[in-house]
């Protein structure tokens, strides 16, 4: 360094001065040198600038010296883990082999985790926005790899909710081990993917899941196998060949069913409702080995892979609709039914029709979540479905056809056939889907729609039919390219008669017509005789209104309130058919009507869900 009177402004702010004064070990004489050039500083008239130098120098030295002495002190650690993964920079923490420790300087404080352990993927939902992390951990001189969400790891509470996966932690050690994870995470960040996922199979915006790897499946573990089962086996000349000859006999079993499990995935794109399609008829007739069938268009059609079945709750159902989403669920044999199940058959068929579920929260990671989803359900039973179901909502979202005999000339070798090789048609029809585009698809199902148009039957299910047409053709043209066309005469027969519902179905369709015809008498503002009021998705009913009702329509009252509280459209107090209600300050009985749970007001005239046009679909 120059003298102190040769400095001039410029080389007094320079950094050879200032490195020179900060490499000093000798504190005092440091000291004496900055106040000398803080002199010097002031006669040239850069004090200010030269004191802004000095904090700025200080505050690096500060750091620097820290860092040496954690690093002396083993702070900057990186674990040291036997297996696959990278080792990750850990900063004080000990990682080893033995478990995690936490370090504070040079002294082993308290344990983390008794095992390895580290966080190697960020999943980022593309539904719901929410992440989750992958954790992989070593047991028993095993590795795991468990995905989470990452809310679970940010708390102490929550954390030890991963001792039911494995982890050792409980809450002594929970607050170690959401430090440690914390800590690696944001070290990492750059060692640390981010994998966009989803919880629900299907279109998630442009792409597919799962056949596009850009996007992987976070969804709950409970369907891990079902997950596994969809894909690629075998050989794709074998499940065609067998395929076509199948549909060379012409039979309506066969092409209904195979063309509804290829209508799951076009239901979001025309807008359209669930709905289910069920096969029914005696035993040995076919039904399962067609079952099988429509399950080899996506994935594994062997028992216990993708086909399942009635024998478990409401809510699992609910949850396996949701997790599936655009692709077909398939369920075996509607005579078998857990009991939950049993005592509300009808309750869940229509819930399951509606594509909504109830909102649940998870009272481990406080997430509320609301399923849904948009796909057919396949069924077969020795009975009709609709004979288990009364509500017209549910019936007229329900196809069938009955199932004769011999359907197969050699069903064991169809069923072996198909469980040798699956997987191939259904990715072979999302890439002619993508390719044509969604108006493409819709223009199809508007023409087929129109051919199917009938007063006299039930028109949403014209709708679903209309879309299974549209598969068919897709398929047909594309895939099989054998001119196997389900004729519209063949699938009008399908359709229900609106005079085969029930008495009491037909009561109910009446008495909502007239609710619609008739808001005004259900309006306190409006002056005009009064029938009733709404209340929290009821229409409540004077009961000599209602009976007038009955009585114009030509339907007996006593028997649709007793339809009705079966049913369970009607709500009730201690067993009668009426309840107190205040309408205008005065308390009354009433009758209360559900209004239909499917949402009409959800629905356009036609029955298409109404979509926002900025709703971001699979396709340009």
């Amino acid at each position: 360094m120059k003298q102190l009177n040769e400095l001039t402004k410029q080389t007094i702010l320079s950094e050879e001065v200032f490195n020179e004064v900060f490499n000093q070990e000798d504190e005092i004489y440091k000291a004496r040198l900055l106040l000398s050039l803080e002199d010097r500083a002031a006669e040239l008239g850069v004090k200010g600038k030269f004191d802004q130098m000095v904090k700025a120098y200080k505050k690096v030295d500060r750091e620097t010296k820290q860092k040496k002495k954690q690093q002396a002190a083993g702070m900057n650690n990186y674990t040291d883990f036997e297996g696959p993964y990278e080792n990750m920079y850990c900063g004080s923490w000990i990682a080893g082999e033995t478990g995690i420790y936490a370090q504070n300087m040079a002294t082993v404080e308290q344990i983390a985790c008794y095992h390895p352990i580290l966080p190697i993927e960020r999943l980022k939902n593309l539904e719901t926005g929410e992440e989750q992390i992958k954790l992989a951990f070593k047991r028993n001189g095993r590795w795991e790899e468990i995905i989470v969400p990452k809310v679970m790891i940010t708390s102490a509470s929550k954390i030890v909710a991963l001792s039911g996966r494995g982890v050792a932690v409980t809450s002594e050690n929970a607050k170690l081990l959401v430090r440690y994870l914390s800590d690696v995470e944001n070290r990492n960040t750059g060692q640390i993917a981010v994998q966009y996922s989803s919880s629900k199979l299907g279109w998630i915006k442009k792409e597919f899941l799962p056949y596009d790897t850009e996007i992987t499946f976070d969804g709950d573990t409970r369907f891990r196998q079902l997950f596994e089962s969809i894909g690629e086996h075998g050989n794709s000349d074998k499940w065609y060949e067998h395929v076509k000859s199948l549909r060379q006999s012409g039979r309506m079993e066969i092409k209904l069913m195979l063309a509804a499990s290829f209508a799951s995935v076009l239901l979001y794109q025309v807008g359209a409702l669930p709905f289910f399609v069920d096969l029914w008829g005696e035993t040995e007739g076919g039904k399962t080995v067609t079952l099988m069938l429509a399950a080899s268009v996506w994935a594994n059609p062997a028992e216990s892979a993708y086909i399942g079945d009635f024998k478990t709750t409401d809510v699992a159902l609910e949850a396996k609709a949701n997790m599936l989403n655009h692709l077909p669920m398939i369920l075996d044999d509607t005579s078998k039914k857990n009991r939950r199940i049993e005592e509300n058959f009808e309750g869940v068929v229509y819930d399951l029709c509606s594509g909504k579920g109830k909102t649940r929260s998870n009272r481990d990671i406080g997430i509320n979540t609301e399923n849904h989803w948009n796909n057919c359900i396949l069924t077969n039973g020795e009975r009709p479905l609709t004979s288990y179901v009364n509500q017209g909502g549910a019936i007229n979202r329900i196809l069938e056809i009955e199932c004769g005999e011999k359907v197969y000339a050699d069903p064991q070798l169809t069923a072996d056939t198909l469980k040798q090789n699956y997987g191939f048609a259904g990715k072979d029809f999302v890439e002619v889907v993508k390719a044509m585009g969604a108006d493409a698809v819709r223009e199809i199902q508007k023409n087929f729609q129109q051919q199917l148009f009938d007063d006299e039957k039930m028109q949403k299910q014209s709708i679903s039919l209309s879309i299974i047409l549209t598969a068919d053709k897709i398929a047909t043209d594309a895939l099989f390219k054998d001119e196997q066309y389900i004729s519209i005469d063949e699938a009008k027969k399908v359709l229900i008669d609106r005079n085969e519902l029930s008495d009491n179905e037909r009561c109910y369709r009446y008495i909502m017509d007239k609710v619609a015809m008739n808001e005004t008498r259900f309006d306190t503002d409006t002056a005009c005789e009064k029938w009733g009021t709404f209340k929290d998705g009821y229409v409540v009913f004077y009961p000599q209104a209602l009976e007038e009702l009955c009585k114009t329509g030509g339907f007996s009252k006593k028997s649709f309130l007793s339809w009705a509280k079966k049913g369970k459209i009607l709500s009730h107090s201690n067993g009668a058919n009426t309840k107190p209600t205040r309408i205008n300050g005065t308390v009354c009985k009433c009758v209360w009507l559900k209004i239909e749970q499917i949402s009409e007001q959800e629905t356009d005239e036609n029955g298409f869900i109404k979509v926002d046009e900025q709703m971001d679909l699979p396709f340009d």
